[in-house]
């Protein structure tokens, strides 16, 4: 009988303990976005199965997979960082150039060269396209002696056949990943060939301390040259040296090409007044052995 009376106070009661409830529930929804005991913030779906979780490495590794830095107590190396066991690829501006110096001996190949032993040097520059190919614009210089019966035909003591050279030459590593490497190498372009022959000429030297003194020196009283293209080909092995990884750019090689040189043949000349010569093949062709770095 006094329930309409109470009505009202009822109905506060109900809607105050309901939104008591609500906040509650509010409350500790807030609670569960919490940090880790590393302190690294965590979300999690409504499915625990399929949380994820971010965190600077792994940011790191999605944006920069090849610098990211090796994780604490790990193997020293990130996921996705490639070192390559010894021959990694560096992505920096240096590592697009190439350089290489190397020297060595000049053997004849075959026969029928008329020229023999002696010794070489190249240097070359370029660009390496990628971690397996590069190309190297190179000069190199040859100086071998002649045959006895050549220099014996033209009635001279001496002689030597000097050929330098100014040619394309691209490089295939074929184990770039490796410390110790094989590559194959080959090209061609332009060769100056210049054939001399001696005879020793006394010459006088002079200074102010000790007056003048004569000393015998070889002089060139002829020779004969010539400008032609050609091609040399060859392989070798290199050893990576340097390198925290052994990913060092530095490279220690030993290689052997072979190298022919177009040269017209020489048939009954006689260079400069000497004596003629009787024959000479077209085609200069020669072994040089070198030793040398690139990087």
């Amino acid at each position: 009988m006094t329930l309409p009376y109470w009505t009202p106070a009822i109905r506060r009661v109900f809607f105050s303990g309901a939104a008591v409830v609500l906040a509650a529930s509010f409350a500790s929804a807030q609670t569960q976005v919490s940090s880790t005991p590393s302190g690294t913030p965590s979300y999690s779906a409504s499915n625990e199965s399929s949380s994820l979780r971010f965190d600077n490495a792994t940011i790191n590794s999605l944006f920069s997979p090849e610098d990211a830095e090796p994780s604490a107590g790990g193997s020293g190396r990130a996921a996705g960082q490639d070192y390559g066991g010894g021959g990694g690829w560096k992505h920096y501006v240096g590592s697009r150039f190439a350089f290489e110096a190397g020297g060595g001996a000049s053997a004849p190949a075959g026969d029928k060269s008329y020229i023999t032993w002696g010794g070489q040097f190249t240097v070359g520059g370029g660009l390496n396209f990628n971690k397996r190919i590069g190309a190297l614009i190179e000069y190199q210089f040859l100086d071998n002696k002649l045959p006895g019966a050549l220099i014996a035909e033209t009635g001279a003591s001496g002689g030597h056949a000097h050929i330098w050279s100014l040619t394309l030459a691209p490089v295939i590593d074929l184990f770039p990943k490796s410390t110790n490497d094989v590559y194959v190498t080959g090209g061609g372009g332009f060769y100056r060939k210049v054939t001399s022959f001696t005879d020793p000429e006394e010459s006088e030297y002079c200074d102010f301390y000790y007056g003048c003194s004569y000393y015998t020196t070889n002089a060139v009283v002829g020779h004969f040259s010539s400008n032609q293209g050609g091609f040399n080909i060859g392989a070798g092995f290199q050893h990576r040296v340097g390198g925290l990884y052994g990913d060092g750019k530095t490279k220690l090689f030993a290689e052997v090409r072979y190298v022919d040189v177009l040269t017209p043949a020489v048939v009954g000349q006689s260079p400069n007044g000497l004596g003629t010569i009787t024959s000479i093949p077209a085609d200069t062709k020669l072994l040089p052995i070198s030793l040398g770095v690139r990087f």
